[in-house]
């Protein structure tokens, strides 16, 4: 689906949680409501920095960046609305939404570690050729949540943690990753 099409599904589950089986739980519900602000809030806030525009811009060739991801993800609020800013005004980057958990089940190919870990990116080319793969979060947040993971810390308070150094980060660290990805071809 596209960015529009997936915004226009995030909606209909905000507005009709009983439709979507998932988000009938209210857990999930509450994850999605507070991730619908989140990723306005990007949406509106998030502008690439220079060297990110600059390398994503030297793209030419047509590429088909696939984002794995779904409404209840934490870590997608952040980084899925960056990303779609980063990209959405190069003609020749095709970005599409895929569920983590409908078909086509792309994530099957793309676990972390063994585990469906979202947001994935994957970036191909012409030729249906993986360039790179990124995800699910930044380096240095994922290191923040193994380190409290391994303390024992709470679910609540590593939300928290990582909520606020997405916050603090504003990006930087998912567009460093990404254009060194970009970059280097890996």
């Amino acid at each position: 689906m596209t960015f529009e099409e997936y915004l226009t599904y995030f909606e209909a589950i905000l507005a009709n949680p009983t439709d979507h089986p998932t988000y009938a739980d209210p857990e999930y519900l509450s994850y999605t409501k507070l991730n619908w602000s989140r990723m306005n809030r990007w949406l509106k806030k998030f502008e690439a920095n220079a060297h990110t525009r600059t390398v994503i811009s030297a793209i030419q060739t047509p590429q088909r960046w696939i984002l794995i991801t779904e409404p209840w993800c934490g870590d997608a609020a952040h980084s899925v609305p960056q990303i779609y800013n980063m990209v959405k005004d190069n003609p020749h980057i095709q970005l599409e939404i895929q569920l983590r958990d409908s078909p086509p089940l792309l994530i099957n190919d793309y676990l972390t570690n063994g585990g469906k870990s979202i947001p994935k990116l994957v970036v191909r080319n012409a030729n249906n050729r993986d360039l790179a793969i990124w995800g699910p979060r930044p380096e240095k947040a994922h290191a923040l949540f193994q380190s409290m993971q391994s303390e024992g810390k709470s679910f609540d308070e590593i939300k928290e943690a990582l909520q606020r150094w997405y916050n603090e980060d504003k990006g930087q660290e998912t567009q460093n990753e990404l254009v060194a990805l970009l970059l280097t071809g890996n």
